[in-house]
């Protein structure tokens, strides 16, 4: 475990109490909350500072730092709603690369290195087409222009990034909930824990038989659910040889392997791999969105080695016969929440939109 995870693994514990770190801490979280509050007021004051898009918009984001479980969410979003007649395209900040002053637009299979890993993941399994920027509205334009036929954009994070508005949000959250509750750098907010309170929908990823974490709710109830992600097929990553779980899980299920991930929370990905009856005899956590090299496996042994499709773009060019992708598919407690978030969109857009995260 690299000192970069080792530190991050530390933060995260602090996090989630309320200890002498978090005391040390907290006159810097007011200084972040009355900074988070006067940008929010900057937009209520002045609604022509933010980019009202000519089609609608869906943000997907949280307000924990680290991984909470998006891509899923955002993957799900696309495929079903293009099925109920829109046609999506995907805006993301694209972590872990330079993108320049201008977006990087495409579709398809893209190069990791040019789209950051995981707007190349949800490009090729989505093909939608995808728009990569930090500043979101740039990325929403050029995906505009470049693909005339999108009619529904949804945003790959970017919940706190007000110069866009967005019609619905949803919020994703993990096992840590809203931590010890402050803002950074005493706790993992990035926004106050009310803010739960105001978006549209609230997605608890779960694993096993965890309950979920114990937060503030939205003001539908209804709107709230919980998501578990269950393997459904390997992929042997130099072949493209590929078997569904069961068959995969009777053909290596009961050797010794191992494990790698460079996500946000490479525990959840091992916790998960577990659950389903694999005994882990090795697992390296990276930090999130780390280029991946030859020397990350060497210490290895020579079985399989399971690795996250985020990081399998990263992992074409190292001719690893060890590496298997694992590809997860998200089980929701409310399967029918896409749809109605389908209706409420629809109707939504008919009506003036109210500045982000705003009641």
């Amino acid at each position: 475990m690299s000192v970069r995870v080792r530190l991050t693994d530390w933060l995260h514990r602090q996090w989630q109490k309320k200890g002498w770190f978090s005391l040390i801490m907290r006159p810097l979280s007011a200084l972040a909350a009355l900074f988070v509050r006067r940008k929010q007021q900057r937009y209520e004051q002045d609604p022509s500072a933010s980019y009202r898009s000519p089609v609608p918009v869906i943000v997907v984001g949280n307000i924990i730092v680290g991984g909470a479980g998006k891509t899923p969410v955002v993957l799900a979003l696309t495929e079903q709603l293009r099925t109920l007649g829109w046609t999506p395209g995907i805006i993301s900040r694209g972590y872990g690369v330079d993108i320049g002053p201008t977006p990087c637009v495409g579709q398809g299979q893209l190069a990791a290195e040019q789209f950051g890993d995981e707007p190349t993941l949800i490009a090729a399994q989505t093909q939608a087409p995808i728009a990569v920027h930090p500043r979101r509205v740039l990325a929403a334009q050029a995906l505009l222009k470049e693909f005339p036929a999108v009619d529904l954009i949804i945003a790959d994070d970017g919940l706190q990034h007000l110069a866009l508005q967005r019609d619905l949000e949803v919020v994703v959250q993990d096992a840590r909930g809203v931590g010890n509750g402050y803002l950074l750098p005493a706790g993992p907010l990035r926004e106050s824990p009310e803010r739960l309170r105001r978006v549209d929908w609230l997605i608890s990823q779960i694993v096993a038989d965890q309950a979920p974490p114990s937060t503030p709710q939205p003001a539908d109830p209804g709107r709230s659910l919980t998501m578990s992600l269950h393997p459904y097929q390997l992929e042997h990553l130099i072949s493209g040889h590929r078997l569904d779980w069961s068959d995969w899980y009777q053909a290596y299920g009961q050797q010794d392997l191992q494990a790698l991930a460079a996500i946000g929370q490479p525990a959840r990905f091992f916790t998960m791999l577990r659950a389903c009856g694999l005994r882990l005899n090795q697992t390296f956590a990276l930090p999130d969105h780390a280029a991946l090299q030859v020397q990350d496996f060497q210490a290895l042994h020579d079985g399989p080695v399971l690795i996250t499709r985020k990081d399998a773009v990263k992992c074409l060019h190292l001719n690893d016969s060890r590496l298997w992708v694992v590809d997860v598919q998200p089980v929701f407690s409310h399967p029918g929440w896409i749809a109605e978030l389908d209706s409420l969109l629809r109707k939504r857009r008919l009506t003036p939109p109210s500045l982000p995260g705003v009641p």
